[in-house]
């Protein structure tokens, strides 16, 4: 790609340094990378909340599956839970606090009865 930047901007008759191709290149990858790991983040979470009731086979393991990876502490793996927060600036533990407690609330029946909508 850094190469191909280099074309267009030579053909343009543009004069552009070597440092602004290579700062234009990473900060794309870096997107990329930081977008992919919000997906990952984003799809765990979803799964984690969507299926905390499954009763079938495969919804229980991909919430479990999901509770394990967001639970997974000190892990070197560059898609852990913990690297993927780090990197996108969120701080993990209180992500995963929040979603025990949301865990936790969603799966102690309501003292409260729900009152259905009478409009």
């Amino acid at each position: 790609m850094k190469n191909a930047l280099a074309l267009i901007y030579q053909q343009s008759a543009v004069n552009v340094d070597e440092e602004f191709l290579d700062d234009l290149f990473k900060k794309s990858v870096r997107e990329r990378e930081e977008g992919l790991m919000l997906a990952v983040l984003e799809d765990a979470v979803a799964c984690f909340q969507k299926y905390v009731h499954a009763k079938d086979t495969k919804g229980r393991a991909l919430f479990r599956d999901a509770e394990e990876w967001i639970l997974e502490k000190n892990s070197d793996w560059i898609f852990s839970f913990e690297n993927i927060c780090e990197i996108l600036g969120i701080n993990p533990s209180y992500l995963r606090e929040g979603l025990m407690e949301w865990k936790g609330k969603e799966l102690t029946p309501s003292a409260e009865p729900l009152m259905a909508n009478s409009a």
